[in-house]
């Protein structure tokens, strides 16, 4: 008996804060309701979304990144996501053709996503302060890129029934069909912070707000359209796909992974890679002050917020105690982003109180004067790291707002450029088998 192919679209809007993430979610929630197996993708580094995406869906959620991921590894992340589903979602970042100026098909655009899997997209618009105005945005998406089709639209935020009235009159002629009209009073809000929603894990109302969702879904969206407009999902393996290279390597056989509320960004197709590469990973909490087991052989910091909880991690003695012992072992211990904070000497939080970290290496980072940094990284591995080898290359991506007070004496664990090949100078740190780095890995390169 053969397996039914997946269908597939793609949800995005112009720009951020358009609606996409309430309209996506409201999508999933809806359709598992109905009893559809679906599956998410998150387009571009994100990590918030694909945690949403997993509660609404009961699924993993998978990011896929046109510009950190080569071809091959796309197109095997994305058959992966494709299996066993019914039908795959996948939501954009930012604006759609919102990339960096690189190779056609590797900016990290929503769109390259798109193009590559051959994903319709369902165009979310916010029409607040425009009317007809509306229909020429989206004669502009329509003819932008012949690769990309414009399946459907979601018009966000109207104001009234004439509003609307005067919108689907403007857009009938494109050929595009209206598959769903929310009012501006129907936003149901998640809680957000400075980098985007509060985690998943975070919000206690999770499953009444996913369910409120799934009723703005059946009361406002064309579900039944929207299913309709979906393509078969275009994410086969062959002849040079289905090619995982470009995995990290996993940095033991037994990885102590950090994961609470501190430490929970982690990218599940690296677990993924590390667990079909045969390591098992065992997490840990280092906020109920609990030590990575002892058993394994190497130690995962991921990034999170630990500026958020500064003051319990520096009185996590058995924490402390245990990160110590990896460490004097030889064994590999590694952060990314929050993790490297936390394995640096100390942390000043927003109202400027100083936190004592695991002291490991001698960074000292500081919240009290916020300074964005954003953007992809492209890193040359300066020595032997959990990363790769010396002189490996490793994409990545880098969101954060802490200021580096001092690096102290570490030497840099490698030597970055931007997304378009601009170099960036040495960062990061490595002392013995402790390295860390601000960037978050997320393929080699």
């Amino acid at each position: 008996m053969s397996i039914p192919t997946p269908r597939g679209l793609l949800i995005a809007a112009p720009r951020s804060g358009s609606g996409k993430t309430t309209v996506t979610l409201a999508v999933l929630a809806a359709l598992r309701r109905r009893g559809r197996v679906v599956r998410a993708i998150k387009s571009g580094p994100d990590y918030i979304d694909p945690a949403f995406h997993a509660a609404a869906t009961g699924r993993p959620g998978l990011n896929l990144d046109s510009w950190a991921m080569p071809p091959a590894l796309l197109d095997h992340l994305a058959a992966l996501a494709g299996e066993g589903a019914e039908i795959v979602i996948g939501e954009g970042a930012m604006g759609l053709f919102d990339g960096v100026a690189v190779e056609k098909g590797r900016t990290g655009a929503g769109a390259d996503v798109a193009a590559r899997l051959g994903l319709p997209v369902l165009l979310v618009l916010d029409v607040s302060g425009q009317s007809q105005t509306a229909a020429a945005v989206l004669r502009g998406f329509i003819g932008h890129d012949p690769a990309v089709r414009i399946a459907g639209v979601v018009l966000n935020k109207l104001g009234s029934e004439r509003h609307e009235r005067m919108i689907r009159e403007a857009v009938a002629p494109l050929g595009v069909p209206v598959l769903g009209t929310l009012p501006r009073t129907a936003d149901i809000v998640l809680p957000e912070r400075h980098l985007g929603l509060v985690q998943a894990g975070e919000t206690d109302d999770l499953p009444a707000r996913l369910a409120a969702l799934a009723d703005l879904a059946e009361a406002h969206l064309d579900l039944d359209g929207i299913l309709a407009a979906a393509a078969p999902f275009r994410a086969v393996e062959g002849e040079g796909q289905g090619n995982n290279a470009a995995l990290l390597p996993p940095p033991g056989q037994r990885i102590a992974l950090a994961q609470d509320a501190a430490f929970g960004f982690v990218y599940a197709h690296m677990l993924a890679g590390w667990r079909g590469q045969g390591a098992e990973i065992v997490p840990f909490s280092p906020l109920a002050d609990a030590a990575p087991d002892a058993s394994c052989d190497a130690l995962w910091l991921p990034g999170g917020y630990p500026e958020l909880h500064a003051g319990r991690l520096a009185a996590a003695d058995r924490f402390r105690a245990g990160v110590h012992a990896f460490a004097a072992a030889g064994k590999p211990v590694h952060g990314e982003c929050g993790g490297y904070m936390a394995l640096g000497a100390g942390l000043v939080d927003a109202e400027g109180v100083r936190h004592a970290m695991l002291g490991l290496i001698e960074l000292e980072t500081s919240f009290a004067k916020r300074r964005m940094n954003l953007g992809y990284r492209q890193a040359r591995l300066l020595a032997p790291s959990p990363l790769g080898s010396e002189g490996a290359v490793v994409r990545g991506h880098e969101f954060h707002y802490a200021t580096v007070l001092s690096r102290g004496a570490d030497q840099p664990l490698a030597d970055l450029s931007d997304a378009e090949g601009r170099p960036l100078g040495p960062a990061g740190s490595r002392r013995g088998s402790v390295t860390g780095s601000f960037f978050h890995a997320i393929a080699r390169g």
